[in-house]
């Protein structure tokens, strides 16, 4: 009986994943359904904005979206920067940013024929003598 118990103590160790790395992915999971959260966040990928510019471009009020950035700062997912009497938001890190770009990019695939993603891609590979219109994997 007490093998069997140590056989069970190797196979959680084997996994890799200490319990509080799992604990914040999943933390950064609940954190990513929300769709104002994931509209915000992809905004952030083109830099740093403002409260207000964040508000004008997910088409939401500004206590509101101040609350999702709340949150998304104490999930570690944003950083601020204070500039005057304007706060500013970025994303924290580019892993951040690449999950919900890779996200999005999955979600375009189960949408569309040729993702928005591919379409210059697919162009060209239309366009280019004797090209072939194979599709990347990303």
């Amino acid at each position: 009986m007490p093998r069997y118990h140590l056989r069970m103590d190797a196979d959680a160790q084997e996994t890799g994943l200490p319990d509080e790395q799992v604990e914040l992915a999943v933390e950064i999971f609940r954190m990513l359904a929300d769709g104002t959260r994931i509209r915000l966040l992809w905004a952030l990928g083109d830099g740093e904005l403002s409260v207000n510019e964040l508000a004008d471009r997910v088409g939401k009020p500004g206590p509101s979206v101040s609350q999702h950035l709340a949150k998304l700062r104490m999930a570690r997912m944003v950083r601020t920067r204070r500039g005057g009497n304007q706060v500013f938001y970025r994303v924290d890190n580019d892993h951040i940013a690449s999950l919900v770009r890779d996200a999005i990019h999955n979600a375009e695939h189960a949408v569309d024929g040729v993702p928005r993603h591919h379409r210059s891609a697919h162009v060209a590979a239309i366009a280019t003598p004797g090209g072939s219109s194979s599709r990347t994997t990303d």
